[in-house]
């Protein structure tokens, strides 16, 4: 009789057990989806606090990439994800792709991380200091351990017309996997 019951159990169990499998994410979806339209967010700022910018307008027409990054200067940012889009801004344009790089950060630090790295490359880069961009899209996280507060997850955005085309956002948020300039290249 013991097997019967737990023949039982384990076959009621089953599409529980698929349930959750199915429902596993190794980080939140975010609220913004392909076919969405760019969000706009009057608090992003370019190269000053009084110089608003809004990406629902500088991707309303034509092909943009917009590259989440969780903090300026922080070192895989710094180092590799951004270097890897200057490396390849060639390629990205002979495909008619304009470059934005937004970070959770205020727009001094934003500007100066940019003249850095990328100047004169024509990749923007662009201060979320409220985090709100990042908030409206659901790409925020709470990086309050590593960066004091609320930071972008690490993704990318492929627009096209104001149009969300494709969405990449690393697993675990931080990593430097799947949103590499390479791999971006290869969806485009």
């Amino acid at each position: 009789m013991l097997p019967q019951i737990r023949s039982t159990l384990f076959r009621s169990a089953a599409p529980l057990r698929a349930q959750a499998v199915r429902g596993f994410r190794s980080c939140a979806p975010s609220l913004i989806q392909v076919g969405d339209s760019i969000p706009s967010v009057s608090t992003l700022r370019e190269g000053s606090p009084g110089n608003e910018v809004d990406l629902a307008q500088l991707t309303k027409t034509g092909k943009s990439i917009i590259v989440g990054v969780p903090g300026a200067f922080s070192p895989a940012c710094s180092a590799s994800h951004v270097p890897g889009y200057v490396k390849h801004i060639k390629e990205f344009t002979d495909k008619g792709y304009k470059i934005f790089v937004t970070a959770v950060n205020d727009s001094f630090v934003t500007k100066a991380w940019g003249d850095e790295l990328a100047k004169d490359s024509g990749i923007r880069f662009i201060a979320d200091p409220s985090a709100d961009f990042s908030k409206a899209t659901e790409l925020s996280i709470d990086a309050t351990p590593f960066f004091g507060g609320v930071r972008n997850k690490r993704f990318v955005l492929i627009v096209e017309d104001g149009k969300v085309k494709s969405e990449t956002v690393e697993p675990d948020n931080f990593g430097l996997d799947v949103t590499k300039a390479e791999e971006i290249l290869k969806q485009i």
